[in-house]
């Protein structure tokens, strides 16, 4: 930011500036920072260490050499980039779930493009899971795409990116004929037809350039690389070539120049249809899986995801979603990890579980290959190797309900210490399965051993004892597999979130300077002094998408503080706000507490009944003044009966019946064919 010399001026001052300029000349033209290329791979007709330097790579036993891509190039390298891809391994874990349950083989190779129900699942945007089609962006344009054919895919994968992004809503609107297909030069339609007019590939270019200009097949290439790679100064220079052979075979100059124009701005983002081709195959494999074998192919993305939480979480909510159960751990049935039962039902990996060791899974499920699943809590102490599979293996896998397949005991029991007792079921259990060992180690030694020498030691009495809440359940369940398996806690109030909250917690920040309700579970809670001895309180809310954090000070704490305790279900009315004494920070300020449980008989003023009169018969109405007598209370309901061929709509009130819109009552409602219902506030 100086001139020559002043920045000779200031190293002669010998002052401090100048010493910063002496080190930045220094540093200027070096290296910041080094990095390994993900996937380059650098070939040569012999050992290269005959052609180019190489070191050790950082943490790692591969060879690398510092030079770049570029120079590689330049001196005669050859540089390939194998790119490893997860999906790959999705895919071939899904085909061996596939065979291994259905006796079917699938070559991923021989899927065909043309599968009707693969193109329905992409016209109805359910790509979650897949490869390449599964951004909420690119659902929300395949809806309206409506993808019939292998070309549709292709150009939505290389349009989908910043640039050609924008025309989307072009190509859609074409493929519809809601849009008049249009070409700068009538020529153009050979190569562009299958993309409604719309350039998206580099190698229409190509093309285009070799039929409109008379280029060369290597002028066709040098362009693409200048398109790539951004190469201005390439590009400045071909296009008097193009302009000319443009006019020689007698197009419009001004047309010629539109289209170089278009195709200058199509380098910022050109992309190859080879490359879309392949991802396109990939994801087409990926999708047809998931609509023919919704279990098998789910199973394998979460296994492939299970190192992520959140990922995990997800997708088995898409799995929920698309009508696929996913259950939880369980010693009988469970692999190491994601796989399918035979009811078709995803079972949890015992992999999974924190704390259980991957050499006690593997023993426990060697165990139950070789000799049958295990019928007993007793029988599977009594077999597995207790030196492996240890007390922490145990207490992991009834807080994750492994054990569950013996209703016998529930989980509560095997943690519960009876009085004058000091040894919980999991401590007893251990001490048997290690007495039995014993005893038939001994048997074998005897002469007059046998094998059913073990039954002489009596099983440990289980001990009754008050069942586990399911919120207590879900919260060992979350502490060692990291989130909720057999539900959520907040599903009993799934009705309370859907019609009175404004939003999820997670976007508050999304109704600045606006009172909203948002509705949830306290997680954290820390109550702490301010430095003139005032108490306030920290703590989190979290819903089934976030969590956020929130304060209360002063007057508001001494108020609602008895609201503010851990597990606790809490219904608040906020203010989205500036921050006190920081006008540039935004925060959510409860004004107004309520117990999530109180919200739905305090707030639901009516139930309104939605009836197709076509389906109205009296054992329905039948149905519902049973349900109504059944669930007495203070909601009153009101009925909407519509015939649609007559265009007939009336709305009315029940004079007789008032209801309390519980759970089990909406519930019943649900099962009633014909009948919708809606809360109101």
């Amino acid at each position: 930011y100086k001139t020559v010399p002043e920045m000779k001026a200031i190293r002669e001052g010998n002052d401090l500036r100048a010493e910063v300029l002496k080190n930045a000349e220094l540093l200027e033209g070096s290296v910041r920072n080094t990095g390994v290329h993900a996937a380059g791979i650098i070939i040569a007709p012999d050992d290269l260490t005959e052609y180019i330097p190489l070191a050790t790579a950082k943490d790692s036993d591969l060879l690398v050499t510092q030079f770049e891509g570029s120079v590689i190039e330049e001196a005669g390298m050859l540089k390939m980039d194998f790119l490893g891809l997860k999906t790959l391994t999705i895919i071939k874990d899904a085909i061996k779930m596939i065979k291994a349950r259905h006796g079917i083989e699938i070559d991923p190779d021989k899927i065909p493009l043309d599968d009707v129900k693969t193109y329905e699942l992409y016209q109805r945007g359910e790509t979650n899971g897949t490869f390449q089609f599964e951004s909420v962006g690119m659902q929300k344009y395949l809806k309206e795409l409506k993808p019939d054919k292998f070309d549709d895919l292709i150009a939505m994968n290389a349009l989908y990116r910043p640039g050609p992004l924008e025309y989307i809503p072009n190509f859609i609107r074409r493929k519809h004929g809601l849009e008049p297909i249009e070409y700068d030069i009538p020529d153009m339609e050979e190569y562009l037809k299958d993309t409604y007019g719309i350039t998206v590939y580099q190698e229409q270019v190509m093309l285009l350039s070799q039929k409109l200009a008379n280029f060369t097949k290597g002028d066709a290439d040098v362009l693409r690389k200048a398109m790539g790679k951004k190469q201005k100064d390439v590009l400045d220079k071909m296009k008097s070539k193009f302009l000319d052979g443009c006019h020689a075979n007698g197009h419009d100059l001004k047309k010629a120049e539109k289209v170089w124009t278009d195709w200058e701005a199509f380098a910022a983002y050109a992309f190859n249809k080879s490359h879309a081709t392949c991802y396109s195959v990939v994801a087409f494999q990926t999708a047809y899986l998931k609509a023919h074998y919704p279990a098998e192919y789910m199973a394998s993305v979460l296994t492939h995801n299970m190192s992520n939480i959140e990922k995990v979480s997800f997708f088995m909510d898409e799995c929920k979603r698309i009508g696929v159960p996913v259950l939880g751990p369980d010693i009988n049935e469970s692999g190491i990890y994601f796989e399918v039962n035979k009811e078709g039902q995803i079972r949890f990996g015992l992999g999974a579980v924190k704390g259980t060791g991957e050499a006690a899974v593997e023993s426990i499920i060697s165990e139950r290959n070789e000799n049958g699943p295990f019928t007993s809590f007793f029988n599977f102490s009594e077999r597995v190797n207790l030196r492996t599979v240890n007390k922490k293996t145990f207490e992991c896998m009834a807080y994750a309900g492994a054990f569950d397949c013996f209703p016998e005991i529930h989980r509560a029991q095997y943690f519960h210490v009876p009085n004058g007792d000091t040894t919980n079921l999991i401590e007893k259990a251990i001490k048997y399965g290690n007495a039995c060992k014993n005893e038939k180690n001994n048997s074998q030694a005897s002469l007059f051993g046998g094998a059913g020498q073990s039954e002489m030691i009596p099983e440990p009495k289980v001990v009754d004892c008050e069942p586990w809440s399911d919120i207590v359940k879900l919260k060992f369940e979350k502490d060692v597999v990291g989130f909720y398996i057999s539900g959520h806690p907040l599903d009993q109030f799934k009705l309370e979130m859907e019609n009175f909250c404004t939003c999820s917690v997670g976007k508050v920040m999304e109704y600045k300077n606006r009172e909203i309700n948002i509705a949830g579970i306290v997680s954290k809670v820390n109550v702490r002094q301010s430095k003139n001895g005032k108490s306030f309180v920290l703590f989190s809310i979290e819903d089934y998408d976030d969590t956020a954090d929130m304060a209360l000070f002063g007057e508001d704490y001494l108020k609602h503080a008895h609201f503010i305790k851990p597990g606790e279900f809490l219904f608040i009315r906020g203010k989205v706000q500036n921050r006190f004494g920081n006008p540039d920070m935004w925060e959510f300020k409860p004004i107004h507490f309520q117990l999530l449980a109180d919200v739905r008989e305090k707030m639901c003023k009516n139930i309104l009944l939605s009836l197709d009169v076509k389906k109205l018969s009296s054992d329905l109405i039948s149905d519902l003044e049973k349900h109504f007598a059944d669930h007495p209370g203070n909601c009153g309901v009101k009925v909407f009966l519509s015939d649609p061929s007559e265009n007939i709509h009336i709305e009315t009130f029940s004079r007789k019946y008032k209801v309390s819109p519980n759970n089990t009552l909406l519930d019943e409602l649900k099962k009633l064919d014909g009948v919708n219902y809606k809360i109101l506030a």
